[in-house]
């Protein structure tokens, strides 16, 4: 076994001790462990996260705005990040030296995220300068790495979420007239039309060919799309809408903007992860909703609203599997490590990626 390889199973290998305990006692080992740390630690929950894990968090959100409660969080030493890699890397960022983020598996990590590396981004910057001279802005998903963050922040553009994408895209096209929109081509390509912006000015960069996909005269080209995307909101097709409306004719669908754009068309609404847990919630009793989105999100949304029929939009679906990594076992064994050495799966961003990433994160920030 390599050295490599090693370290990695270290890290990732749970104790048997934890895979032998009963739920019921690993509820209460974690809801003891809160207790004795007190306002030390801070949980944070992503949407996504299964009930056995959300139960015990401090708070419930999107990515962003649970690494901007982080921030706020003075008094929390330790930061127990329960959502993927990218997510803990954002709550690193803006929180200050003093705390320490931690994630508590780290195979934890994001599939749209790794389909644009910084070694990629790099070769595609530069090809494409070559092509359209300094006239574009790079504009990043905030489901990205910090590296490609940092970069973005680098070229003077910012992070976006799907919440405020159509904020984001009309104010990039305030300093540049074009964009590149890493690392999911669906946010980008549903945005920039609901903006106005005709497919035929949309072209794809695919990093592994290294190639921008398009026909027709360059000079039309205004967003540059990553050939990027969700593994989850891409599952979701125009015949699972077909289906719906033929077997549940009044049931409104809503979907996340990561789906294709052909879904979103189709759609009778789409938003972000907030947006549509509003719109469920504050939706009519009785109303019913076939909902695009991750499945964990989508049961819980069920059994919190059960005088409404909701089903998934894609009854075959499967939750986030690198999301579902976070489970009972391996937060247990993250607290377990914290309160024994003080430290588990730290996530650390280098100080000068860090700043830059947070130029990113910032000039967003001042704008919504």
């Amino acid at each position: 076994m390599s050295l490599l390889n090693s370290i990695e199973k270290k890290h990732t290998m749970i104790p048997e001790r934890f895979r032998d305990r009963s739920n019921h006692e690993l509820e209460q080992f974690v809801q003891h462990t809160k207790y004795k740390l007190g306002e030390k630690l801070f949980i944070p929950g992503h949407h996504y996260q299964k009930d056995e894990v959300i139960q015990f968090a401090d708070a419930r959100g999107d990515s962003l705005r649970l690494a901007q409660l982080c921030e706020e969080n003075q008094n929390a030493e330790y930061i127990v990040f329960c959502g993927v890699h990218f997510m803990a890397e954002t709550a690193d960022i803006l929180t200050n030296d003093a705390q320490k983020v931690f994630l508590p598996d780290m195979r934890a990590g994001c599939s749209m995220a790794d389909m644009a590396d910084i070694g990629q981004t790099e070769i595609a910057w530069k090809k494409l300068s070559d092509i359209f001279d300094d006239t574009i802005l790079p504009l990043t998903y905030v489901n990205s790495t910090a590296a490609i963050k940092s970069f973005v922040g680098q070229h003077n553009g910012a992070t976006v979420t799907s919440g405020n994408a159509e904020k984001m895209v009309t104010w990039a096209f305030e300093q540049k007239e074009r964009i590149l929109f890493l690392p999911d081509q669906h946010l980008g390509r549903n945005t920039a039309y609901k903006l106005g912006i005709p497919l035929d000015q949309m072209a794809v960069w695919d990093p592994n060919l290294e190639q921008l996909i398009f026909n027709g005269p360059l000079e039309k080209v205004k967003v540059i799309l990553w050939k990027g995307h969700c593994s989850v909101h891409e599952n979701f097709t125009v015949q699972n809408v077909e289906q719906i409306r033929k077997q549940h004719p009044d049931m409104k669908i809503i979907v996340h903007p990561e789906c294709r754009r052909e879904v979103v068309a189709l759609a009778d609404d789409a938003g972000s992860t907030k947006h549509i847990i509003d719109v469920i919630t504050n939706a009519e009793k009785g109303s019913a909703w076939a909902i695009g989105t991750e499945m964990n999100l989508v049961k819980r949304l069920i059994k919190e609203n059960t005088e409404k029929h909701i089903i998934s939009l894609n009854p075959n679906m499967c939750p986030c599997l690198t999301m579902n990594r976070i489970d009972l076992p391996h937060l247990a064994w993250c607290l377990e490590s914290i309160m024994e050495t003080g430290t588990h799966n730290q996530i650390t961003v280098p100080d000068t990626e860090a700043t830059y990433a947070k130029k990113a994160l910032d000039r967003m920030l001042e704008l919504v």
